[in-house]
């Protein structure tokens, strides 16, 4: 049984709910955002609470009561709030800029990195060192802070390359003499 598909998700008053066939649309201040329901899960919109249900004749229904329910549950505040990832670059000469639409690595390769910025997410560089992935959508906002990482990745000896902010880098230690 999914626990997570049974508490009822808030709908903040400056959130727009629509359920048309299947589809869910929700609409705040930072965007609008929309989602397909599988066939065996239900939706029911009362005094400003979303309460999920599903088929249980059918054998994963309950995984996708859930999976419906966290994705719901995020584009309410995604498009309240907003998400965000904060990446930091250490190592000598790491640099990050942006350039138009296009944000420029310098990461200690023989050629500057260039990433293009996908539709919907922003990104910051308030000093070289650090970066700023915002987004209303939250798997699209990690799924770009993993490709930024995914450049250079941290080394354990060293602890160079792109990482989040948050993140522990576990350090080996060096060769001995």
């Amino acid at each position: 049984m999914s626990r997570i598909a049974n508490t009822p998700i808030t709908i903040p008053s400056n959130v727009d709910v629509k359920l048309e066939a299947g589809n869910m649309t929700i609409k705040g201040s930072n965007g609008q955002m929309s989602l397909d329901i599988h066939h065996c899960v239900s939706i029911e919109i009362n005094n400003n609470q979303i309460n999920i249900s599903w088929d249980k004749g059918v054998k994963k229904a309950n995984a996708q009561a859930g999976t419906v329910r966290a994705r719901l549950s995020n584009m309410i505040e995604g498009v309240t709030k907003g998400f965000e990832k904060k990446l930091a670059l250490v190592g000598v000469g790491y640099r990050a800029q942006i350039n138009g639409k296009s944000l420029n690595l310098s990461l200690g390769f023989s050629h500057p990195v260039a990433y293009a910025m996908p539709e919907g997410i922003s990104i910051e560089t308030p000093s070289q060192t650090e970066i700023t992935v915002k987004g209303i959508d939250k798997q699209k906002v990690g799924q770009v802070a993993s490709e930024i990482r995914a450049y250079r990745p941290p080394e354990p000896y060293k602890g160079k390359g792109v990482r989040y902010t948050d993140e522990y880098v576990a350090r080996k230690a060096a060769k001995k003499k």
